[in-house]
């Protein structure tokens, strides 16, 4: 169970903010009433404490790095994309301006930023996030959060978030639903351990994507299904990927080309 609270003396806005999440997420608002964070836990059995302050949300779970919201090297690519450089995902997945794109795997939000920027103000990119936790955070940090560049800002306002499991969701989806289907389970594993995605672990889903994923994807594609993943892992020969063919790249991106 997740709880949505504030800091010690709360400002207006801060009220209304944690009383609007706690709405859209279905999930309680309780006072802070100066309790510290770990007392929060012990207090109303929570497994996780949404802590809402000016400017900042940041998520809590017991013995586990604090995790707020950060576009990290999201913001990197997004910039490198506008000054027209080559972005290997979306070189792979040829998204194009306008195009539809549903990242099933979302995280906190990297790749659907640099697809959001790609796709532009015409285009439409769905992230599924199967934590509760970690979707109420995208989603919060996704709306608030600015850079110093607007065209980035906008495209992170534009990421609409789904709280689902992707299987479910793409059962439910007609046929052709999107242009371009991408995953990323890799976060769910890192290759890498650094700060910006150690505290995801707390929220990790470690299942291997199945053989049915795929094939849903495959069916609501309208141009390519995508797959990142770490070079050597064997997922693309077991999930029918043809990889890039970076000889030099750790990380390779298979596709499954549609058209």
């Amino acid at each position: 169970m997740m709880i949505v609270t504030t800091g010690d003396s709360p400002a207006d806005a801060e009220l209304r903010r944690a009383r609007q999440i706690a709405e859209q997420a279905g999930i309680r608002l309780v006072p802070r009433s100066r309790t510290s964070i770990p007392n929060l836990f012990s207090k109303y059995g929570a497994e996780a404490v949404l802590i809402v302050t000016q400017g900042k949300v940041r998520l809590f779970r017991q013995e586990q790095p604090v995790l707020e919201y950060h576009p990290s090297m999201g913001y990197v690519r997004a910039k490198r994309l506008l000054r027209g450089e080559p972005d290997p995902m979306i070189d792979a997945s040829r998204a194009a301006e306008g195009d539809s794109v549903l990242d099933c795997t979302a995280g906190l939000g990297t790749d659907s930023l640099v697809y959001a920027v790609r796709v532009g103000p015409q285009g439409r990119v769905c992230a599924l996030e199967a934590s509760p936790e970690l979707s109420v955070l995208l989603r919060e940090g996704l709306s608030s959060y600015e850079v110093e560049k607007s065209a980035v800002t906008e495209a992170m306002r534009r990421v609409e978030v789904i709280h689902a499991d992707h299987l479910d969701y793409l059962r439910s989806l007609p046929d052709d639903s999107f242009d371009v289907v991408y995953f990323d389970p890799m976060f769910r594993k890192p290759v890498y351990d650094s700060s910006a995605i150690s505290p995801l672990r707390a929220f990790a889903d470690a299942r291997p994507l199945s053989v049915e994923a795929i094939e849903q994807a495959v069916r609501i594609a309208r141009k390519t299904v995508v797959l990142k993943e770490k070079k050597g892992s064997g997922e693309m020969e077991r999930l029918g990927f043809a990889p890039d063919g970076r000889s030099h790249a750790k990380i390779t991106y298979g596709v499954i080309p549609i058209d």
